[in-house]
């Protein structure tokens, strides 16, 4: 896979939400990323920490106070939203029950208004990248909610993205049915080469999937580490040296949040 420079640029951004009688709440502080074409980069950090405001601006569904977010040279903004194309894979699959599976994965393509052959082509192609083609006329409720997790990427993927972000899309499901879709995962990144951004709480599930992970502290939230993940493909989860950086960027993690509190408790 040939990745180039600065496909993705979160340039010094700063996002700050007003609130009535108080100060304004900085959610974002100069935070800057560039993410190479090709890459799967996980985006680590604690709870509330900004990683969905975060998701909100890249997708344009809201602007920053500063900064800004260029992709493949173009600015993402509200006003600039439709000229790109950003898919979206859900902690939860947000299927429609009444419309089978077929019919989820082709709705955002008609909404871009493309024509049936084209639709159709597209909606067989990337069922079977998920491998659910013999699913296509099952209705969500007739799936396990791994299976329902694959139309929900398949439905991002149809839409055949600039950038596919992934927020928290295993959290919900079992350890044993979250660890066969990150393998799955892992194997459809290498066939489409699409750049993802993969927002987790999970440090092990970030080491296994990552091409880069990327920490970041509490509000407002900035770079903690940005560190490359060299481990080759195929990976094991029971890589030794996957175990190794889990337990390296563990350490790195506590570390950051201890002096997130230190800093806080000085300038109280």
């Amino acid at each position: 896979m040939i990745m180039t420079e600065s496909y993705l640029s979160i340039d010094h951004l700063h996002k700050e939400f007003p609130r009535r009688g108080d100060r304004p709440l900085n959610v974002l502080g100069d935070l800057d990323v560039h993410v190479e074409e090709g890459a799967l980069l996980s985006i680590l950090g604690p709870s509330g920490c900004g990683k969905s405001t975060l998701l909100n601006i890249i997708n344009g569904l809201d602007d920053a106070t500063t900064g800004e977010v260029r992709l493949a040279g173009r600015k993402v903004s509200t006003r600039t939203r439709s000229d790109v194309k950003i898919g979206v894979v859900f902690q939860q699959p947000r299927l429609l029950a009444w419309r089978t599976v077929r019919n989820n994965v082709a709705l955002p393509l008609q909404e871009m208004g493309l024509p049936k052959d084209e639709i159709d082509d597209r909606v067989r192609r990337y069922l079977a990248l998920v491998g659910l083609a013999e699913f296509a006329d099952y209705y969500p409720l007739q799936l396990s909610g791994g299976m329902q997790q694959r139309v929900s990427l398949a439905r991002g993927l149809a839409i055949e993205p600039d950038l596919l972000l992934a927020d928290e899309p295993f959290s919900a499901l079992d350890e044993f049915s979250a660890r066969r879709l990150r393998q799955e995962f892992v194997r459809i990144w290498a066939e489409t080469g699409k750049t993802i951004l993969f927002v987790t709480h999970n440090i092990r599930e970030a080491v296994f999937l990552s091409s880069r992970l990327l920490v970041i502290t509490d509000r407002p939230a900035r770079t903690y580490l940005d560190l490359p993940v060299t481990v080759p493909h195929p990976r094991k989860p029971e890589d030794d040296l996957l175990f190794e950086l889990e337990k390296s960027v563990t350490e790195d993690f506590m570390r950051m949040e201890e002096q997130v509190r230190l800093e806080k408790e000085m300038t109280r």
